[in-house]
């Protein structure tokens, strides 16, 4: 996770990631093992934009509320920066798959099948697929990565 985290310089979240991945902002890193404190370390030194209509503020740093999810202001973002950008939740990836601009897709796969949650991916999109990269972990996660064409 980290070697993938590495090259993010914006994360994107909807709502309800970022209140899951706010938790690295005040982490007691006493006592983690190394890779926990390097992950803490990549995730704040990152820009996070959130993306909701309810959030009334953000309460890390280097990060932005946008009430709107606009895919032109994200489209010039992603030209501009000199780094990568990673989309996390639901239903903002879904939004940004719609509007053409995830060229990447990394997904884990879990040993585990839960009948319920949001749909991530979109009706009525068809992406055509290259897988770059599979890993297999312990456990039985897997890791395939897949850029579209």
């Amino acid at each position: 996770m980290n070697d993938l985290a590495r090259p993010v310089g914006t994360h994107l979240y909807g709502r309800r990631m970022y209140e899951v991945m706010i938790a690295w902002e005040t982490l007691d890193l006493a006592g983690e093992p190394p890779v926990i404190q390097d992950f803490a370390e990549i995730w704040r030194a990152a820009d996070k934009i959130v993306f909701s209509r309810t959030l009334d503020s953000v309460s890390s740093t280097r990060t932005r509320l946008e009430r709107e999810f606009d895919p032109e202001v994200v489209r010039r973002l992603k030209e501009e920066a000199g780094h990568d950008l990673a989309v996390a939740g639901p239903d903002l990836a879904g939004q940004a798959i719609k509007a053409g601009l995830v060229d990447e897709y990394q997904l884990f796969l879990a040993p585990v099948v839960v009948g319920g949650g949001k749909q991530m991916l979109p009706e009525d999109v068809r992406v055509d697929l290259e897988l770059f990269d599979e890993r297999r972990f312990d456990g039985g996660f897997v890791f395939l990565g897949y850029r579209a064409r």
